[in-house]
């Protein structure tokens, strides 16, 4: 792994002109311009819900947990390298090195009481996506970005449990936080598949090969996967997993659709390019609520009914994120992909009208407008659904010696705003409150952790 002083060795192809902030609702989604406009005011008011900076990591304010400052970091991530706009890089390089813990591998004692083994696969993400990227990382006291990688991934083999359900990964780690270590959920399975797949592309070694395709066999024969390529939330250890639980969620389904995508590329063998097309075809469900929504995505799980917790209610996001990079590397899906999530970032883009400042963006995107609600998890389904129409723009992620450690950053335009900025908190319309989800499984329980 060599080392080298450039922060973007490969200038995005959308370019480096100063980007000013637009009205959401404003968006066309055929122009780059207006896209990157559109995405930087959004992304501007996804920001003001951290409250770090460029020196200093601070966590989420309740209700957001851990695992979501990792998922922003992802997020993050993708706008700077779909817009060009390194306005946060360093604020997020930051964050990202401030969670590494004692053993480089993102277990940190002070978060034993809430991270399980999906909140280490969403800080796994964003370290492999700077990893792919280049982006920079300035501490040299500190593993480069792959190896933290490498670091999470042993993390996370290191648990797999074949005491029940023939292996698998229980939702949970500690035995302090015991809802959920009966639980073997597609999230965290999905998670180290996704990771053992990037892995194996950027390194080349074998083993996560192997361990991409253990994975994926093993959820597919104790049918988490069923027979339609819906990936279904999890099943009980202790019934052995003959109990699959029947909810699904899109994140779900974009998790493991990535990490066929990435294997599809990888490997060339056309049955990660099927897996990837199937798993697409049956996220279908995740679109057209009504009839004059057609293509507009919704939670099916809980948006309707008004159940989906703070958790839930950032899912669409992931699925944005994952499913316009499967259309890098599977080019096959692309007229699905277009089909689907164009129409879903201008539903997006009118749902951004809310709030004191007229931008802060809603949850429900097929009322054509804003609904009233807002909070982190529909800033950033808005903002990756809409800076994801740049994904063919951006350089494809690197692999093998093209990936290098970079130490500086690039220099940010001069009239956007210092990363250092302490991001004033949201406005006064904040993060509505939302009924948690009352099924009775664990997995929509999700993270009652404190």
């Amino acid at each position: 792994m060599k080392f080298f002083k450039s922060a973007r060795p490969v200038a995005a192809a959308v370019g480096a002109a100063i980007i000013t902030a637009g009205p959401p609702k404003g968006l066309n989604i055929s122009e780059p311009s207006s896209i990157q406009s559109v995405a930087k005011t959004i992304a501007a008011d996804t920001m003001r819900y951290y409250h770090g900076n460029a020196k200093e990591f601070v966590d989420l304010d309740a209700p957001y947990y851990w695992w979501e400052c990792g998922a922003l970091m992802g997020a993050m991530l993708d706008y700077s390298h779909y817009t060009n706009d390194t306005t946060y890089d360093k604020t997020i390089a930051t964050a990202l090195l401030a969670q590494v813990g004692p053993e480089f591998n993102y277990m940190l004692p002070e978060h034993f009481g809430d991270e399980g083994n999906d909140d280490l696969a969403f800080w796994g993400f964003a370290v492999m996506s700077a990893a792919e990227r280049n982006f920079p990382q300035p501490e040299s006291s500190i593993p480069p970005w792959l190896n933290l990688g490498e670091n999470i991934w042993n993390s996370l083999a290191s648990r797999w449990n074949t005491t029940h359900c023939g292996g698998g990964l229980l939702w949970q780690i500690f035995a302090s936080n015991p809802n959920g270590l009966d639980y073997k959920n597609t999230v965290s399975n999905g998670g180290f598949f996704q990771l053992s797949a990037r892995l194996a592309r950027a390194t080349g070694n074998q083993t996560y090969l192997d361990w991409a395709n253990k994975v994926w066999d093993w959820t597919k024969e104790v049918g988490m996967i069923d027979e339609e390529y819906n990936v279904l939330d999890g099943a009980s250890a202790r019934k052995n997993c003959k109990d699959v639980n029947p909810v699904s969620f899109s994140y779900s389904a974009s998790i493991y659709m990535y990490g066929a995508a990435v294997l599809a590329d990888h490997t060339k063998d056309p049955k990660w390019t099927e897996r990837t097309t199937r798993i697409l075809e049956a996220a279908r469900s995740f679109f057209s609520p009504f009839e004059n929504a057609t293509n507009i995505m919704y939670e099916h799980a809980c948006e309707q009914v008004d159940k989906c917790n703070v958790d839930m209610r950032s899912f669409k996001g992931y699925f944005s994120r994952f499913t316009y990079a499967s259309a890098l590397y599977v080019p096959s899906i692309l007229p699905t992909v277009t089909e689907l999530l164009h129409t879903s970032a201008a539903a997006a883009a009118k749902s951004c009208t809310g709030g004191k400042n007229g931008t802060s963006c809603g949850h429900k995107w097929y009322v054509g407008g804003f609904d009233g609600q807002t909070g982190l998890g529909e800033e950033m389904c808005a903002l990756e659904t809409i800076h994801g129409l740049l994904v063919d723009k951006a350089p494809r992620p690197f692999k093998g010696e093209d990936i290098k450690v970079i130490r500086t950053f690039a220099t940010p335009s001069p009239t956007a705003t210092p990363s250092t900025n302490p991001n004033p908190k949201p406005d006064a319309a904040g993060p509505a409150a939302t009924p948690e989800a009352t099924q009775s499984s664990a997995a929509t329980q999700r993270r009652r952790r404190r």
